[in-house]
């Protein structure tokens, strides 16, 4: 369920506040106002609102500084999104090479970096008692702070990004350098909540040991789960057609009438949805119910199914060889909801839909989708609430 709050967009990137932006919003405030004291209370706390708000600004910036990279290497950016610790760019797909990636990665930091000169050197033009010179200056250390914090090498923080696409042109394998820098994130978390509990338990500060601690489980958490959508693409990518196949279809005689094949498989009470016709031992293409709805009955007795069969050359077809995560991507891209598998004679090997997808990653990663939820996605044709297998396998083959 979407519970973020769309606010417009740039460049074509549509930009969402999640309702928790509010809280930090509000912390910043009040944060900035305290500090702003000595100007005076009203200059101070309209100054706390001005920095807390050029504070995302600066935010939205870094993460523009992603997307529109990612962008002019013909990536989709779905969204920009300000949260409760900052901001997300939501990329659709991986960069095709590790200098690419290394690209996309650096160009958050060296956005900040940019606006820290900026900015200092503006502050310099007005006088250091100036409530713009110090509110110019205290931002361009928070965009040096903001780039310097990101530049920590661990994911999903962008020196974790950078940190993967070194590995990844070390290794020259991107699954590995994606394992090897959550492993980092996620080390680097836990170390951030300790560190979090000792500020906490030495200086008594505990707004402060609280924050970095949560920082450390923000950490952990999107480490994990870059970890596990990395898991699920070499999945994917390893699976084959020939082990989600299933045969759950009729094959029928071609030379049969359309009004014997409809009295007796269109009256079962449970006959199969797919059917493919044969005859002298050879398949001659698949029967679709659809297209005996325009026929008119009186030809049922003297057409036969090879008068509206549709040939195996001419229907969605992959080989027994074909990897799930491109079956899944020519699903999506031509609206399928079953493809058939051809075996390397050129016959009907088996029909694969999501169903059968959904089943054969709960064997190999112990998914908990119960068998119930497998049978309503071969009903309603959709992959479960929060299993996105379009975009991870389109990212996995890019």
């Amino acid at each position: 369920m979407q519970t973020n709050w769309k606010i417009g967009s740039l460049f074509g990137i549509p930009l969402f506040l999640d309702p928790l932006w509010f809280v930090i919003l509000g912390l910043a405030t009040l944060n900035f106002g305290i500090n702003y004291q000595e100007l005076g209370s009203v200059i101070a706390w309209g100054a706390g609102v001005i920095m807390a708000l050029l504070l995302f600004g600066s935010v939205l910036l870094h993460e523009l500084g992603h997307s529109l990279v990612a962008k002019s290497q013909g990536i989709k950016v779905n969204s920009i999104t300000l949260f409760l610790f900052g901001g997300v760019a939501a990329i659709e797909e991986e960069s095709k090479t590790p200098f690419k990636a290394f690209q996309v990665a650096i160009a958050g930091p060296l956005v900040s970096i940019a606006l820290f000169f900026l900015l200092s050197l503006t502050s310099e033009v007005f006088s250091n008692t100036s409530v713009l010179g110090v509110m110019l200056g205290d931002l361009g250390r928070i965009n040096l702070v903001l780039a310097l914090f990101n530049l920590i090498p661990g994911l999903p923080l962008d020196g974790g990004q950078v940190l993967k696409a070194a590995l990844w042109k070390a290794t020259g394998d991107r699954f590995q350098a994606i394992h090897l820098a959550a492993r980092t994130g996620q080390v680097l978390g836990y170390c951030a909540i300790a560190l979090g509990l000792l500020v906490d338990y030495l200086t008594g500060e505990l707004v402060t040991g609280l924050w970095i601690a949560l920082l450390g489980w923000f950490c952990i958490r999107n480490a994990t789960s870059y970890d596990r959508v990395s898991v699920l693409q070499e999945t994917l990518l390893k699976i084959t057609a020939s082990e989600t196949m299933t045969r759950d279809f009729r094959v029928v005689d071609a030379d049969q009438t359309i009004r014997s094949f409809a009295d007796l498989y269109l009256l079962e009470t449970n006959h199969s949805q797919v059917y493919f016709a044969e005859s002298d031992g050879r398949y001659r293409g698949m029967v679709s119910i659809d297209d005996l709805r325009v026929i008119e009955r009186s030809q049922w007795e003297s057409k036969t199914l090879n008068d509206i069969v549709h040939p195996l050359t001419e229907i969605p077809s992959v080989t027994e060889s074909t990897s799930i995560a491109n079956i899944i991507n020519k699903l999506e891209n031509e609206n399928l909801s079953r493809i058939v598998v051809l075996s390397p004679a050129g016959a009907v090997a088996g029909i694969i839909d999501k169903g059968d997808i959904i089943s054969i990653l709960v064997q190999k990663l112990q998914l908990r989708i119960t068998p119930a939820d497998i049978k309503r996605v071969k009903e309603e044709g959709k992959y479960p609430p929060g299993l996105n297998l379009g975009a991870i396998a389109k990212s996995a083959i890019n």
